[in-house]
């Protein structure tokens, strides 16, 4: 068996185990971490730059689902055939939100505020999980910093399906933190686009066409009517590549206001949102979602994000839900 070795990694030293054939491998590489379970890749993480420009945020992508297939939209990473050029922002999988003490993290454009990474605090490779933490800062866009972030990253060796858990700690390091009441975030996927309920207008039309997605939260709720609606995980599965396949979202229990709102569309974009309240309900409150963190204190959100074959039935998302709720909210 080999040793573990130390790296040099962006300034610190990282322990990195070896993963034995069959595991999660994470390595580094041009601002940008290359992760492959079982030697097959499965995502990369890039937190620094992507081709020549720097990220706004840290986002995953492309990312491998059950069978090879491509689970998210590859614009505006890269620009292939038949894909929409909506909300540039979309970037495969991320975390962010539109409103922090008044800045937007979500969009991006000169007004927009960046999620800048600051240092992996672990990469640790593994034969049944690979981890990756990180300290991030968030930087409005007159340079200020906001708040600051931990993040944990736990990717699973699985053969027949991929999971990855997801868990930001969000610090009010620099005072009080107000996450304010919108629709535009936070735990999101842009999906594949032929997973579409619906689809652009064919060319030389201009009515949307009928797609062959599906979207069906914990509730029973499906399809154009999830949105806005809370549930305990949310699943949206359709065709990629001749093969149906899905992804589903899991809100920990122990999160604030579990169950959780879900930002979910019939073109793809797929997001769990804690802090829409007055978009998702419609209430006459525009601060009604709002949540104050007061300075030195912080809060944490859990979510596992499940890749699968088939549909919520088949892949028996409800079960999958039951074993993730029964985990430890804090494992270190």
């Amino acid at each position: 068996m080999a040793l573990p070795l130390f790296v040099a990694l962006g300034g610190f030293c990282a322990l990195a185990a070896e993963s034995k054939s069959g595991g999660v491998q994470i390595t580094e590489q041009d601002g940008k971490l290359i992760i492959k379970i079982g030697g097959q890749f499965f995502s990369e993480y890039h937190y620094k730059t992507y081709g020549e420009k720097e990220v706004t945020r840290p986002f995953f992508y492309p990312v491998i689902g059950p069978g090879g297939v491509p689970m998210t939209r590859h614009w505006p990473m890269k620009d292939v055939p038949d894909e929409a050029h909506d909300h540039p922002h979309h970037r495969s999988l991320w975390y962010a939100h539109g409103d922090i003490n008044g800045h937007d993290f979500w969009a991006e454009s000169a007004k927009s505020g960046k999620t800048v990474h600051v240092a992996f605090t672990e990469i640790k490779s593994g034969q049944d999980v690979g981890v990756i933490r990180t300290q991030n800062k968030l930087v409005s866009v007159d340079g200020k910093t906001v708040c600051t972030e931990d993040r944990t990253m736990r990717i699973y060796n699985r053969q027949s399906d991929r999971m990855l858990d997801f868990e930001i700690t969000i610090n009010a390091s620099q005072g009080d933190v107000t996450f304010g009441d919108t629709k535009e975030g936070t735990m999101a996927l842009r999906l594949n686009e032929s997973m579409r309920l619906i689809r652009p207008p064919a060319k030389g039309e201009k009515k949307n066409r009928p797609g062959e997605g599906h979207i069906v939260n914990s509730e029973g709720v499906r399809d154009g009517q999830t949105w806005g609606k809370r549930a305990k995980w949310c699943d949206y599965y359709g065709p990629v590549d001749g093969k149906t396949v899905g992804v589903a979202i899991f809100d920990h229990p122990q999160n604030p206001r579990h169950p959780t709102w879900w930002h979910v569309r019939d073109y793809g974009l797929f997001a769990a949102n804690a802090f829409g309240r007055h978009d998702f309900e419609s209430l006459p409150d525009r601060k009604a979602g709002n949540l104050v963190l007061p300075e030195g204190q912080s809060v944490t959100f859990r979510y596992r994000i499940y890749f699968h074959e088939g549909d919520d039935k088949q892949a028996k998302v409800a079960e999958h839900y039951e074993e993730y709720a029964r985990t430890k909210a804090a494992r270190k």
